[in-house]
């Protein structure tokens, strides 16, 4: 770290909130927290307010390090710090769409989600936009979690399922989740009285893993691959929405006229590899960052990075 980081990591250390450096080379904070995985941190000040599990934290990129106010354990755990990203990266196909997302998405990590949130929220993010799953992850969150303190700043955790369970489909739509609400309550009573134990699913095969979620209300392949994905680190899972479906189209197939959902599912998995979720995320997020950059650049003003 510079003397600049240096003094101020010593200014956040003398600060109400108690921040702890952990080593975190090749990790890009603020780019893995809009990548389109979690929906509800907020940017607070130098960093990021949000929770881990039933712990409100606030989160700092330092130089080459990571400030947190949780332990070296807990946020090394849940942002993935110990992933070797550069054997990763270098485990991409080399082709030139590839190469130009693992560069523009440098230090963008997997996060290790509690299962059960990650089902929930993606349960919600059928047909929605990622700025419309924040306003719900929202929602959700103020009217049935609980409140905690960070610094100055009041957040809550994501209700549990027993919490979901014990609403209503009514209470529910006033989260803005419209039809989604109906699954969500569903499946939040399917695990709330033991019909289905998400823990015990880590487990099963991927194959196995992937229908069994399947069979919850509100779940396709598409949450499934997410929810493998993000909550049970199954880091081969490729989920395929309407963005990945258009960089596959275009990039890979542009000449096929008939390309059907089991034709791309079975190209991903040989292609991508053993790292096909990363793969997946890396094109995500550059194909839709570069979309937002062209939009921007047509109405006269350039999109910061990171910013939807």
């Amino acid at each position: 770290m510079s003397i600049l980081g240096d003094r101020i990591f010593a200014r956040r250390k003398s600060s109400s909130v108690h921040l702890t450096k952990i080593p975190a080379p090749d990790f890009d904070l603020a780019m893995t927290l809009d990548s389109g995985q979690v929906f509800h941190w907020e940017k607070s000040g130098h960093g990021f307010v949000g929770t881990l599990g039933e712990q409100a934290v606030y989160v700092e990129q330092g130089r080459n390090s990571l400030l947190s106010s949780c332990g070296k354990q807990l946020a090394g755990h849940y942002f993935a710090l110990d992933h070797p990203l550069a054997e990763i990266c270098a485990s991409f196909p080399n082709d030139l769409t590839m190469n130009a997302a693992r560069k523009f998405c440098r230090g963008l990590r997997i996060i290790r989600q509690p299962k059960w949130e990650c089902l929930a929220t993606f349960i919600c993010s059928s047909m929605k936009q990622i700025a419309h799953i924040r306003q719900i992850s929202k929602k959700l969150r103020e009217r049935f979690g609980e409140p905690r303190n960070v610094g100055d700043r009041v957040i809550h955790t994501f209700p549990s399922a027993e919490r979901i369970a014990a609403s209503s489909e009514k209470e529910l739509r006033k989260c803005a989740l419209g039809y989604r609400a109906k699954n969500l309550l569903a499946t939040a009573r399917l695990i709330a009285r033991g019909g289905v134990d998400l823990e015990d699913l880590s487990a099963l095969s991927d194959i196995d893993l992937c229908a069994r979620l399947c069979e919850l209300p509100g779940v396709g392949a598409k949450v499934a691959n997410c929810v493998m994905l993000f909550a049970y680190e199954r880091l081969r899972a490729f989920p395929i929405d309407v963005w990945i479906e258009r960089v596959l189209r275009e990039k890979y197939f542009p000449r096929a006229r008939r390309l059907n959902a089991a034709r791309l599912r079975a190209f991903t998995e040989e292609y991508f590899g053993e790292h096909g979720g990363y793969a997946q995320q890396y094109l995500f997020h550059h194909a839709r960052m570069s979309k937002a950059k062209i939009k921007s650049k047509s109405r006269g003003f350039v999109t910061p990075s990171g910013v939807r």
